[in-house]
């Protein structure tokens, strides 16, 4: 690890359209900025961000996953700008990789990348079919490159260029910090910018090789439209991995995975299913538009049309349609259909009746349903926590349990039916026969 990074995240990002600072827009359940982190850490030690806008929510969000990361507060009033951005990095290694914050498509090999080209300077360059609106990079038949020409500066022949500059930096340290003081904003917006070092370096006589890179993977993003791009491309990333692993997947692009899903063994993802952050899945078949939430599925079937909320631990358990589950632990159990089990330790053997419901809620306060092995819920029953059912137990259907139930007893409060002929002439008159 001998290089530095500095990801400039201090910009407004207008054009998202949001309160929200652009570095915390979301891409598969983390925040763009997060990704970028989280692949810088892998080749770096040295990982300085720089922020303005909101600043403090930004850092607040990002402890919350790393430590060790150097936040640097941009002098925005008198050093505007991409060069004014990371005049603030001091870096430790002999050279920084400078990244923008969003990019969150980008991976450590891609990073990488940049410290196999000897130069002072590495700038990222992709070839642009339609490169109207963006500055050219001229450079000679050796990929040095000898200038940034602005679209409205360009002649006609450089206007014929299609090699676009795509915002990523590797800078030998020394050279930074001897050529940031020499950065004018004599110019329109009166900001420092960070491509003028090309012009600097070509001055010196440095190095200023091209690197080629692939134009989706280093893509911004500065709209919800670029964000719903963005997405579509990490998601086909991510269940490409699942699938090469060994992971099933009928109609795969309709199917939603967040980034730090886990999945192990033969498991079969079908059509419209969503997994969220936390999930781990291990020899599981998710079926047709089930959700699973921070949960961890082993040897068991979800679904279709299930729901599980966080917190659950689901193992050699048969889910079925429209079964929500909620932080609870089910092993070895059956329930097949319209249940709700929150709060609840489900033992094997036990199966749970169509229509049942823990009532883990008085409105002040959740409650535990334990639940043995053996047991036999019926349809239509309420189990109102807290509560404990012990093994070898049948509940009635239509029951509402509101005792502890012992080993081996039937649980039966039904009302007594009543039957009252000719009632339905009564209340609606004979007309209705």
């Amino acid at each position: 690890m001998n290089i530095s990074i500095a990801i400039m995240a201090a910009g407004l990002g207008t054009r998202m359209k949001s309160t929200l600072p652009k570095v915390l827009h979301e891409i598969s359940g983390f925040e763009m900025l997060y990704h970028i982190i989280k692949e810088a850490q892998k080749i770096s030690d040295d990982i300085h961000v720089i922020l303005y806008h909101q600043a403090d929510l930004v850092q607040e969000k990002m402890n919350r996953y790393f430590s060790g990361i150097h936040y640097v507060i941009q002098d925005h009033q008198n050093f505007p700008g991409t060069g004014g951005a990371i005049r603030g990095v001091v870096p430790k290694h002999e050279k920084v990789l400078v990244l923008n914050g969003d990019m969150p498509l980008l991976e450590a090999d891609d990073m990488q990348n940049f410290t196999h080209v000897d130069a002072d300077v590495v700038m990222s360059v992709f070839t642009c079919k339609e490169p109207f609106g963006y500055g050219r990079i001229i450079m000679d038949a050796h990929q040095n490159v000898q200038k940034i020409v602005e679209e409205k500066d360009a002649s006609v022949e450089e206007k014929k260029v299609t090699a676009v500059n795509a915002g990523v930096y590797l800078f030998k340290t020394d050279f930074l910090q001897e050529n940031l003081p020499k950065l004018s904003n004599q110019n329109n917006q009166n900001e420092y910018y960070i491509t003028d070092l090309i012009a600097l370096a070509n001055v010196e006589n440095k190095t200023v090789k091209a690197l080629f890179v692939d134009e989706k993977t280093f893509m911004g993003v500065n709209s919800k439209y670029h964000l719903s791009q963005a997405e579509e491309l990490m998601q086909e990333r991510i269940k490409r991995r699942f699938m090469e692993q060994g992971v099933s997947m009928r109609l795969a692009s309709t199917i939603y995975i967040e980034a730090d899903v886990q999945m192990s063994g033969e498991c079969k993802l079908e059509n419209g299913v969503s997994l969220l952050k936390g999930t781990i899945l291990e020899n599981a078949h998710i079926k047709a538009h089930s959700v699973i939430e921070k949960s961890v599925i082993k040897n068991s079937d979800i679904g279709p049309m299930a729901r599980i909320r966080p917190d659950s631990y689901i193992e050699d358990t048969h889910i079925g349609n429209f079964v929500e589950v909620k932080k609870s632990t089910l092993k070895g159990v059956k329930a097949g259909h319209l249940s709700y089990l929150g709060d609840a330790s489900i033992d094997e053997g036990t199966n749970i009746g169509c229509g049942t419901i823990t009532c883990n809620y008085d409105g002040k306060a959740k409650y535990q349903t334990i639940i043995g092995k053996n047991v036999f819920v019926g349809s239509d029953s309420q189990l109102v926590a807290p509560v404990t059912i012990a093994d070898d137990v049948i509940i009635a259907s239509g029951t509402t349990v509101t005792k502890n139930i012992p080993k081996g007893a039937l649980a039966i409060n039904r009302a007594p039916l009543k039957i009252m002929e000719g009632f339905f002439y009564k209340f609606f008159g004979k007309d209705h026969a």
